[in-house]
């Protein structure tokens, strides 16, 4: 299970991965795929590639003190290819609580929604307990089949400024001009607003010249995001690291993501590949993990509880109430 046996809290809340984890998961993820250039390999990691994750530092001097001192604020994320005085716009635009300054909430954030959003067990079949002899094909599959169809990094420019290949840029224009989808927009018609003014595609209020915002080049680039709407459509939250997926002219989390394709079992939290799994008031479990949270009896076949997807037997049931 993908909780603790003890307190029953996720694993994000109970044991958060490390920078390195958090590093070397993302650079398998965006491996193979358009945007391995934010990846670096490893030296002597036998073809391992590492997420070149930007970090910003900023350093303000002290002019109050006699003698002059520096504030150095730490971000452990911030959108690369900026300068930094537009990467401290993007940050000013988020939520306080959900910048990852060094140290606070916000990183911790940050770190948590890595683990929820971006799962290692979304990609990795090596990190599966679930899978059947036979499933870790399907899912090596279906994991390259979203890297070259869905898999996506936000980009932050300016309004009317993004595309970093300019070259690109013109040939989405020219096709929104023609009134014809772009060929990279993986199905996804572009659209400007009624009298030219530029909308957030989420909020649909108006984008101002000078502030920055969140493209998503599978989407086509006469659409865009205010940096705090460019959040999944499922659950709402922002996405981290810019990391989405598009699917249905919408971009997801790659938790929900993979979930609207395949079910996910609610024991181990791990997609289910095999056609033959448990299924109880809209949720899924692999048949193996289709037992009590509290002393791990298999439930096929006997009667149970189930209260906010706490799996129980009759007698963990009554014992709880009591």
């Amino acid at each position: 299970r993908k909780i603790c046996k003890s307190c029953k809290c996720s694993q994000e809340d109970h044991s958060p991965s490390s920078d390195v984890e958090d590093d070397r998961k993302i650079g398998r993820l965006l491996s193979e795929s358009k945007y391995a250039t934010l990846t670096a390999r490893v030296k002597g990691g036998d073809g391992v590639r590492i997420y070149k994750r930007n970090r910003m530092i900023i350093t303000n001097p002290i002019v109050s003190r006699k003698d002059p001192t520096f504030d150095t604020i730490t971000y452990e994320w911030a959108p690369p290819g900026l300068t930094q005085k537009l990467a401290i716009q993007y940050m000013e635009l988020i939520p306080k609580e959900m910048q990852p300054v060094a140290g606070t909430e916000g990183a911790y954030y940050r770190r948590r929604q890595l683990m929820r959003q971006l799962p290692t067990y979304d990609q990795d079949p090596s990190h599966c307990r679930g899978l059947a002899e036979g499933e870790a094909k399907l899912m090596e599959d279906f994991v390259k089949k979203y890297k070259a169809d869905a898999l996506g990094v936000g980009e932050v420019a300016l309004p009317g400024q993004g595309g970093g290949a300019k070259d690109d840029g013109k040939q989405q224009d020219k096709a929104v001009a023609a009134g014809k989808p772009s060929a990279s927009t993986n199905g996804a018609v572009d659209s400007v607003p009624a009298g030219g003014q530029a909308c957030c595609e989420i909020c649909k209020q108006a984008v101002l010249a000078d502030c920055p915002v969140v493209y998503a080049d599978r989407a086509g680039y006469a659409r865009q995001w205010h940096p705090a709407c460019f959040v999944c459509c499922k659950c709402s939250e922002p996405l981290v690291d810019l990391i989405y997926f598009w699917k249905n002219g919408a971009v997801w989390c790659g938790r929900h993501y993979c979930e609207s394709l395949r079910p996910r079992c609610a024991g181990c939290d791990e997609i289910i590949f095999s056609e033959d799994y448990q299924q109880a008031e809209g949720l899924a479990w692999h048949k193996k993990h289709f037992a009590c949270l509290g002393c791990e009896t298999l439930l096929t076949g006997k009667p149970f509880s189930l209260d906010s997807a706490s799996l129980l037997c009759l007698t963990c049931s009554k014992s709880r109430r009591l």
